[in-house]
């Protein structure tokens, strides 16, 4: 059988109309799709499937949204005979990694998301923390420039992605600062994104306290698969480990590059994107242009890869 590692997008790619392919196609969907809005107390599914679009980006929706999405398409390639070897995901999409290698419950993941969303929108005043994405520059550059940086200015490595493509994040003034002095050094661009907070950076200290409390209150079983985790870059398998990387992870940098230079390194046949939109299949070709990979998102691709993933090597 094939070696492959599956990997789980995060927030930003979610889509209105995400998931109703699949929903209207597989039982085991609609069936994780009606258990998660019987958890939240609310329909997920319709917010996910009609919009608005600003309602469903908000970080409390959009987190629980995109990891229902990758839990179900998931679960049926898990019904088909699918096993990676390794799974990870991107920030939030780590929790659908851990969900697929046995260490989270479905809906236990659906409610601590939805908690860690609000968290994380509550840690630092709207419109006062943001991030860009900086094209062009390493990550020892970038951490030159920002080594100064602190106070009102604090500025902090978010997003490790591939080469040329890493996430600053800090408070705005800091931010704005930052890539002033980092397109002066030779960044090719510096993008600001829309995103509500500084995430991934020191300000989000005060949500992974509160997150840790909610974290010791959730079942956080071993791991059946090695979960490559976003703070270390390295697999993971045991709970208490599992639980201590998950709070670190809120004011960590994600350490995506070096996952998936790992996971080249391991010489797997394909890397699969399991949930909305390609943004890490992107990120793939970026470490191994070789690579081979698939981004399965609905019941074509799903089929498309089935086919690959059973044929006679």
């Amino acid at each position: 059988m094939k070696r492959i590692a599956c990997v789980f997008p995060g927030q930003g790619s979610q889509e209105v109309g995400m998931g109703k392919g699949m929903y209207e196609a597989y039982p085991a969907v609609k069936q994780l799709f009606d258990a998660a809005d019987e958890t939240l107390g609310y329909s997920l599914t319709t917010l996910m499937f009609e919009g608005a679009a600003e309602e469903l980006t908000r970080t409390e929706n959009a987190q629980p949204a995109l990891l229902l999405n990758s839990m179900a398409i998931q679960e049926v390639l898990k019904e088909e005979g699918v096993v990676p070897e390794m799974t990870a995901g991107h920030s939030l999409g780590e929790y659908s990694a851990l969900v697929a290698s046995g260490a989270l419950d479905p809906m236990e993941a659906v409610q601590l998301v939805h908690v860690r969303g609000k968290l994380m929108e509550e840690a630092y005043p709207t419109g006062k923390g943001t991030m860009a994405a900086v094209l062009g520059l390493s990550q020892e550059e970038i951490e030159e420039v920002l080594r100064d940086f602190d106070g009102d200015y604090a500025v902090d490595l978010a997003n490790i992605n591939c080469p040329g493509q890493i996430v600053i994040s800090g408070t705005k003034d800091g931010v704005e600062k930052a890539s002033e002095k980092l397109s002066e050094a030779g960044a090719k661009r510096v993008l600001p994104l829309n995103v509500s907070g500084p995430f991934h950076s020191r300000l989000m200290k005060p949500a992974s306290d509160d997150f840790a409390n909610h974290l010791a209150e959730t079942k956080i079983r071993d791991a059946e698969i090695p979960v490559y985790a976003n703070v270390t870059a390295s697999p993971v398998t045991e709970a208490e480990e599992i639980e201590k990387l998950l709070v670190e992870q809120l004011y960590s940098p994600v350490k995506f590059q070096q996952i998936l230079e790992a996971f080249v390194d391991e010489e797997v046949d394909a890397i699969v994107e399991v949930g909305q939109g390609k943004v890490l299949s992107g990120l793939v070709r970026k470490v191994k242009r070789r690579m081979k990979t698939f981004s399965v998102q609905d019941p074509e691709s799903l089929q498309e890869f089935i086919e690959w993933y059973k044929e006679e090597s």
